[in-house]
């Protein structure tokens, strides 16, 4: 996908975006893009993606041997990178990041409540909900669950940094 197929992308609120449009927006790369794709989108509004979760992610390895569990603070890593993604439709294609561009930065985790364990194997649906934004602070609300059930919720802050 080149840049202007990506800019198209941003201007389309419903349309899915695949691993390659992800990409092109968030400055993740593997082992630490946490967003396979995006169910659905509203710019200025709300995102749901998707994270699927499989034994060959490398933080198995150590989390814990014999009984592996995602770490919280990945899930919590996903959930930001689903709100920048976010942040980056709101802003439009005009704003789209590119390597050299401005980034979204995490500033604060609020209410974090932890309540499902994820393991290899769970689709993890990410949910952001734009809340406000001031300036280039921006913050949301945002859900994670398995099979309908909620696996971790927290508030998000984050700065929009060049």
């Amino acid at each position: 996908m080149d840049e202007a197929e990506a800019r198209q992308t941003t201007d389309d609120v419903d349309k899915r975006l695949d691993i390659e449009a992800v990409q092109m927006l968030l400055p993740h790369r593997y082992p630490f893009l946490m967003v396979d794709r995006v169910l659905s989108g509203k710019p200025g509004h709300s995102i749901q993606a998707v994270k699927n979760v499989t034994i060959n992610e490398p933080f198995f390895q150590g989390h814990f041997p014999g009984q592996a569990i995602m770490p919280g603070v990945l899930i919590i890593e996903a959930l930001v990178q689903v709100s920048a993604l976010l942040g980056y439709l709101t802003e439009g294609a005009e704003r789209a990041r590119t390597a050299t561009e401005a980034i979204h930065l995490l500033v604060g985790v609020d209410r974090a409540r932890f309540k499902r364990q994820v393991m290899p194997g769970d689709t993890l649906l990410l949910e952001s909900l734009l809340l406000a934004r001031r300036g280039n602070t921006w913050k949301f609300d945002t859900r994670a669950s398995v099979e309908g059930q909620l696996s971790v919720q927290a508030g998000v802050l984050l700065t929009l940094s060049s």
